[in-house]
């Protein structure tokens, strides 16, 4: 796999384009689905994540890298779910600096309740588009593109060209 020629990192930039594409496509349906029952997508996604962790809870950081918002927003909305009942923060047992946060019962209904139609518009919107086979390509190349990610170095800030032009040459 190595390092891409021009044509490869034209190739690059429209298959991101085309994921992201489809990304914002599926997200805006998902959105604008009456599936909700009270709590946004991104709430959702807080009630999700927390599933996957124990049943002791997450620390906010460990959430934190599973949500797409910032420390500060994840910390307002969590103190949003918990003024509602649907989670809980207490202090880390082993360090008082550090916040617990775990799905209360009545969280974890709600989580069930709005999973169950979340993941049929999500079988209609995404398993409408493609067969057995091709989500399965799909995903197995989402996954491989994901875990790859650890192995690649980041990319290289340009180098100042000597004549005041841009780096690439052009």
């Amino acid at each position: 796999m190595g390092e891409q020629g021009h044509g490869g990192a034209r190739r690059a930039v429209q298959t991101w384009e085309s994921l992201f594409r489809a990304q914002v496509t599926i997200m805006r349906r998902l959105q604008s689905d009456p599936v909700w029952d009270g709590v946004t997508l991104r709430e959702y996604d807080v009630l999700f994540s927390l599933t996957k962790g124990p049943d002791e809870g997450m620390r906010l950081r460990d959430l934190n890298e599973l949500i797409l918002l910032s420390q500060p927003s994840l910390s307002r909305m969590v103190d949003r779910l918990a003024s509602r009942g649907l989670v809980e923060r207490r202090s880390a047992p082993d360090d008082a600096r550090g916040t617990v946060v775990r799905l209360t019962p009545a969280g974890a209904q709600v989580q069930r309740s709005v999973g169950r139609a979340h993941a049929r518009a999500i079988a209609t919107y995404v398993g409408g588009a493609l067969d057995d086979d091709e989500l399965a390509t799909l995903q197995d190349l989402l996954e491989r593109l994901r875990a790859a990610q650890a192995s690649i170095p980041d990319v290289a800030p340009p180098a100042a060209s000597d004549d005041g032009g841009d780096a690439s040459g052009a």
